[in-house]
């Protein structure tokens, strides 16, 4: 049976991090714990980082590896660090969701997207960073298809 791609293990609620590395070295840390990724794909993550900042806006931080280290990653998965009180990510962005992923062949290319429509409304934004329960979070990130 294939794994899930987004488990209620994957999911972090109010993290405090000091900063943005603590933040994606979280976000990589579940997705190695929970068995999707070998540890260096923490490294390909902050790699990816320091080509271009995986900032998306509206306090949205997707942290994930090169293209390179797709061989670092045994099942697709993600995984959603939840920082109420916000990190700084840099030139003057503050991220309040991390969602670490994974991405195996072509899969998270549906993920992906299915964060980025989650993720274009301010209000699911806005739930996210305001759930109390990890279930809260699975049925917003699962209810799209």
């Amino acid at each position: 049976m294939p794994m899930p791609v987004l488990k209620k293990e994957n999911i972090v609620l109010r993290s405090s991090v000091a900063d943005k590395t603590e933040a994606i070295r979280l976000a990589g840390n579940i997705l190695v714990n929970q068995g999707y990724v070998e540890p260096a794909y923490v490294d390909k993550m902050f790699e990816r980082e320091a080509l271009t900042s995986t900032y998306m806006g509206n306090f949205v931080a997707i942290p994930h590896g090169t293209e390179d280290a797709r061989n670092l990653v045994k099942h697709a998965g993600i995984s959603v660090v939840q920082i109420p009180d916000g990190v700084d990510y840099g030139d003057g962005h503050t991220a309040k969701i991390l969602i670490g992923i994974a991405g195996k062949n072509d899969e998270h290319l549906a993920i992906l997207s299915k964060i980025a429509i989650v993720c274009s409304e301010e209000e699911n934004i806005q739930k996210i960073i305001e759930a109390a329960r990890e279930e809260d979070i699975l049925h917003l990130l699962n209810e799209v298809n």
